[in-house]
């Protein structure tokens, strides 16, 4: 017998139109649209053209003219200051809109970029619902990226106009963001008219005459803004991630697809009504953060959490429980790396026993491998479904899911369940033909993608192309490797190019080589992701120096970690690196990443009949055992 995940599935394969058309209808438009699918232009798809849509309007005003104003609509909870900070509907539509009203007084307008650096405070989520109420494109940057990072960002969207706030907190230590931003402004070649700075208690940050603006001034002196239509492949934001080449991808999100797919999420996916509590715990400069943080929940009429803390140590390893308890949250969003923290501190889950969970319904874990130890875990300590689900940046929301919402399925250790619903995923081969079932192949999307994905990347159509569409003609490259079971079921293995996942961020080991390269005692380099029992995988640097270089080596080590952490941030955790004679290579050159990543994590391996010397694998060995990794698995 069909279930409504199958039969939803099915429409959506063989009727997408009729599919999105409905789960539009749920949305409030200016203007309807004209065609549900644009393919007019491939591979340059587009959704709901024609229409007309405001993103604030149906996260806010909605609502509130359904009566629901009073309804909590957002609470801000900070254990590292100590704050919880609760907003309705309305509450939080007025800020947004005198803050809309301060972008304007700027000279912000429809299609005017704002790059919001900010760190998980509530003014974050004010800052980008401010610009999508008026049409401009915000492009946020995580507060843990350095001046160099942040630079690239800023020569890439040519912001107008930046927000700040003079810090963010990491448990007790506080980072002042203000000199990172100057720095980078003074690094880049475009320069925003204004910077809008919130001074925030633990820090002052020193002001620019004439470019740098107060947050409070300027709220006390605007005029609130209304929303203003837009198209619906007008661009909502820009979220920057990680490329092959250390040069950062502006993934776009449009209007129209992202308030529609997201929407239809909240209840399909994660099974959340108006009115429920969701809590996405992560960070506005990741795509969670955009989607499950701040617009997801608050298009269906959700009560969305903004969290300003760590799994432990603010205060201890239970703070996630208290959050639960105390705003009676119904389902939960964060990575696996946070629930291996937690089991970590408090293998035996006393600290949950102090907590009344009993609203708690579901755990959905993405960002990274979900480990069978941690799965199990949470389901023991928790008795709820946790939820492995597989998603990306680009994607913008889940490839792969159990859908709670539609059809619970039963859970296979290593799988995010099956393909949701818009999701056209299969298996294939290097001649782009599909592989058997059970098959390991390149995890690839039928075109077209579903609403809500990205349509290119910012003024860069060819990278677009070249990036996600030319390997696989017809489809799109997720660059994961894995299978689709009998049973439908997808297992996603590894990743296809240089992105690891640091404890659910995606980060280019390319983008520091680069960094380690530019050592003046560097002759060449290596940086691979080894498997990480708290993090899933962290990056270890492997540098051969030039002949000659008197410098001892442990101060080179040191030196090349700091570049690492100066150039691209702390959010890298780049720790370990080691100097080594030369790196095993094929006869033609290539580095061999594959069999240094398994002697690392001491996985059985192969010699490579392409190796040009069998006998540097031994040293690889030593100097993977000098920094605590590595056993010998030649078979």
């Amino acid at each position: 017998m069909t279930n409504p995940y199958q039969a939803a599935f099915e429409q959506s394969m063989n009727d997408p139109d009729g599919f999105w058309a409905k789960a539009a209808e749920d949305c409030h438009w200016y203007k309807r649209w004209d065609k549900v699918l644009d393919d007019s232009n491939k591979p340059f798809y587009r959704w709901f053209t024609g229409g007309q849509i405001n993103t604030c309007y149906n996260a806010l005003d909605y609502h509130i003219d359904q009566g629901r104003g009073d309804q909590l609509a957002l609470i801000y909870d900070s254990p590292v200051t100590d704050t919880i900070k609760k907003y309705t509907y309305s509450q939080l539509r007025d800020e947004v809109a005198l803050f809309a009203g301060v972008l304007k007084a700027q000279g912000v307008e429809k299609g005017d970029r704002v790059l919001i650096y900010m760190p998980m405070i509530a003014e974050a989520a004010i800052s980008m619902l401010a610009c999508a109420r008026i049409g401009a494109v915000h492009s946020v940057v995580f507060g843990g990226f350095a001046a160099k990072e942040l630079a690239t960002r800023i020569n890439d969207a040519k912001p107008k106009v930046i927000v700040t706030a003079s810090c963010g907190i990491e448990v007790k230590k506080v980072i002042a963001y203000k000199p990172l931003l100057d720095k980078a402004i003074d690094m880049s070649t475009s320069k925003p008219g204004k910077c809008i700075i919130l001074q925030r208690p633990m820090e002052t940050a020193s002001m620019i005459a004439g470019r740098d603006v107060d947050w409070v001034e300027a709220m006390s002196a605007a005029a609130p803004a209304d929303c203003v239509p837009v198209a619906a492949t007008d661009p909502l934001y820009i979220l920057y991630t990680s490329g092959t080449t250390g040069v950062p991808k502006g993934v776009v999100r449009d209007n129209g697809g992202h308030v529609v797919a997201l929407k239809w999420t909240m209840k399909n996916v994660y099974n959340m009504d108006a009115g429920d509590v969701y809590w996405a715990a992560s960070d506005v400069g990741w795509v969670v953060g955009h989607s499950y943080i701040v617009y997801g929940p608050l298009f269906k009429g959700c009560t969305t959490i903004l969290f300003e803390g760590k799994p432990v140590g603010t205060p201890d390893a239970g703070v996630f429980w208290r959050v639960i308890s105390e705003h009676k949250v119904k389902a939960m969003f964060t990575a696996p790396t946070a629930f291996r923290a937690i089991k970590r501190e408090d293998p035996n889950a006393e600290l949950m026993k102090q907590y009344d969970l009993s609203n708690f319904k579901a755990l959905y874990l993405a960002g990274e491998r979900l480990d069978p130890n941690t799965l199990h875990w949470a389901e023991d300590a928790l008795k709820v479904p946790v939820v492995d689900h597989w998603w990306q940046t680009e994607t913008g929301w889940a490839i792969a899911a159990n859908c709670l919402g539609l059809h619970e399925f039963p859970v296979k250790e290593g799988s995010p369940t099956k393909a949701v619903p818009g999701w056209n995923l299969q298996a294939v081969d290097a001649n782009n033909q599909q592989v058997a079932a059970g098959d390991i192949g390149a995890l690839v999307v039928k075109l077209p993608l579903p609403p809500g994905t990205l349509p290119t990347l910012w003024q860069n159509d060819d990278r677009y192309v070249e990036s996600y569409l030319e390997e696989f003609p017809g489809y799109y490259k997720t660059a994961d490797a894995g299978y689709i079971d009998a049973d439908g079921y997808a297992f996603v293995m590894s990743r296809t190019d240089d992105i690891i996942n640091v404890a659910g961020h995606r980060l280019s080991t390319g983008a520091m080589e680069e960094v380690l390269s530019d050592h003046p005692d560097v002759a060449e380099c290596a940086v691979l992701g080894v498997d990480d029992s708290l993090k899933g995988q962290v990056p270890v640097g492997f540098v051969v120096l030039k002949a000659g270089v008197s410098k001892a080596e442990d101060e080179i080590v040191k030196e090349v970690i700091q570049m690492v952490r100066d150039r691209i941030g702390p959010v890298a955790a780049f720790k370990t690196a080691t100097v080594v004679k030369r790196l095993p290579k094929t006869r033609s050159g290539k580095i061999l990443r594959g069999t240094i990543q398994k002697i690392a994590d001491n996985q059985e391996y192969k010699v490579p009949a392409t190796i040009d010397d069998p006998t540097i694998l031994d040293e690889m060995e030593e100097a993977l055992k000098g920094i605590g990794y590595a056993g010998s698995r030649k078979s």
